[in-house]
């Protein structure tokens, strides 16, 4: 196992960055059939969300897999290589599994113990399937960690520990109040109707709003989360949709708004929200000063690769420090929690009188010191474990083409024995013939059980890798034959299914 993963996420970058770096659908697609035309990789899939972008590959070389990784990412993003890299982490074999475990159960994440990461793996598994990229590393790492982080939440209580993007988002709104009674009569409007916008209408109709209306680009999809909602029963809610052009009008009667689109420019400007509450608006004096970044080069990403990410955990907080918008003071008269990746509210209408504004980065901030659960030190030791048996697991199934083909010999040698017998004591029965046959199998059987065995035992172990090696040139097998049967396991129909 060779595995690389090349990212960053809101742990080692400032949203201005993540946002600029966002891949659309049609461009992830584009970015694994290039990575797999690279001379490193092997397969490859991507996942790639409102928080986090990564590259994950099987490579031959580590330093070169790193650099066209990192090569690609910067091309497909659009964001220049030399600003990217800073931001880059690392993470190899082992360590790679780890960190893709520890994202699926939900530790890396903005709000420690969310879920909604699970559905965004096993996304990045299909497109590696659709594509035709992901082989069978891949298959197995997804599909496992889909299997870990459901057992992190169905053995521990690491959701107690954080509360889903949405949930916390509107705590923060709340500031401090309780959510439902900060809800309770508020009008609402839902700015898209993807699943995070779903579940924040669902979150939002729950709380105790009085109403909620839903704007998408597509009027039918509006129509249907309307209708999903007035099926919800025992919330009280009424709810409407309307069109995108009607965004600005509904934004002078509404209290609090959540947007999350796929707009990849912005879908409330400063001067929309300023209109909506009759204010003046000054693009200068709202502006938002964007960080200075730091340096680095590609040369040092194999040094983050043992002393973990390019950049520590206090220079991200700082970094996203530094991007979050200065909050207005006073009354709150339009609370906006925004969702969305690239952003889809000018950070600028923080800064306007009665407005209050959530978005990534202040979830970022105000999640950093979050009060960690006890069950997360449970779920790190799941993930340990799982770890370490997904890599023997690995290690056992490296071998096992090799064992096949050894025992495909042995079984040839055995049918030519017995075709030269035949030739020898053409007088045998049938009878006769198979017990003699059987006899024979038997003896193989016995012959190579006990090293067959003990082989795959070694190689499940760390440093086990070069004991097929050692199989193959002690039997001299063909290498071809060990290649076709290793084709033929990842061929298999049943393989892959998420």
């Amino acid at each position: 196992m060779s595995l690389l993963v090349v990212g960053l996420s809101h742990r080692s970058a400032p949203v201005s960055v993540l946002e600029r770096a966002s891949l659309a659908a049609e461009t992830q697609s584009k970015l694994l059939q290039d990575a797999l035309a690279a001379e490193p990789a092997a397969e490859a899939t991507v996942l790639a969300t409102c928080n986090r972008i990564e590259l994950y590959a099987d490579v031959d070389k580590f330093h070169a897999g790193v650099a066209e990784l990192s090569t690609l990412l910067a091309q497909h993003s659009g964001v220049g290589l030399d600003e990217l890299t800073p931001y880059l982490y690392v993470h190899y074999e082992d360590r790679a599994v780890h960190h893709l475990f520890s994202v699926a159960c939900g530790l890396d994440s903005m709000v420690v113990g969310e879920g909604q990461i699970l559905g965004q793996i096993k996304d990045a598994l299909a497109l590696g399937q659709e594509t035709h990229t992901a082989g069978r590393l891949l298959n197995d790492l997804f599909q496992q960690s889909l299997r870990v982080g459901k057992r992190a939440h169905s053995e521990t209580g690491i959701d107690r520990a954080g509360q889903s993007l949405v949930t916390f988002g509107l705590q923060q709104l709340a500031g401090g109040a309780d959510t439902a009674d900060w809800a309770r009569g508020k009008r609402a409007l839902v700015i898209g109707a993807g699943s995070m916008s779903s579940l924040a209408a669902a979150t939002l109709a729950r709380t105790g709003v009085a109403e909620i209306v839903v704007a998408n680009r597509t009027r039918a999809r509006a129509d249907r989360l309307v209708e999903i909602l007035g099926q919800a029963g025992g919330t009280g809610v009424t709810a409407r949709a309307v069109e995108m052009a009607a965004v600005s009008d509904e934004l002078t009667r509404a209290d609090v708004v959540v947007s999350c689109t796929g707009a990849t420019g912005l879908v409330l400007t400063g001067e929309t929200v300023a209109g909506a509450l009759g204010l003046p608006f000054d693009a200068a004096a709202t502006a938002v000063e964007a960080p200075a970044e730091p340096g680095a080069d590609l040369d040092q990403h194999a040094a983050w690769v043992e002393n973990g990410s390019a950049t520590t955990t206090a220079q991200a907080q700082a970094v996203r420090r530094a991007t979050v918008p200065a909050q207005s003071t006073g009354p709150v008269r339009l609370a906006l929690l925004d969702l969305a990746m690239p952003r889809d509210i000018d950070g600028a209408a923080a800064r306007l009188d009665g407005v209050r504004l959530v978005d990534i980065e202040s979830l970022a901030e105000a999640s950093a010191d979050a009060p960690m659960a006890a069950d997360v030190d449970q779920v790190r030791t799941i993930v340990a474990d799982e770890v370490a048996a997904f890599g023997a697991a690995q290690r056992a199934a490296h071998i096992t083409p090799t064992v096949v083909a050894l025992r495909t010999m042995a079984a040839d040698v055995v049918a030519g024995e017995i075709a030269r017998l035949d030739g020898r004591l053409p007088d045998l029965d049938e009878k006769q013939r198979a017990e003699i046959t059987q006899t024979v199998r038997r003896v193989v059987d016995k012959l190579l059980h006990a090293p067959t065995v003990r082989v795959k035992q070694l190689a499940s172990e760390p440093g086990g890798a070069g004991y097929a090696d050692a199989l193959r040139e002690l039997f001299d097998l063909d290498p071809q034959t060990v290649a076709a049967v290793s084709r033929a396991d990842l061929n298999d129909p049943n393989r892959g299914r998420s």
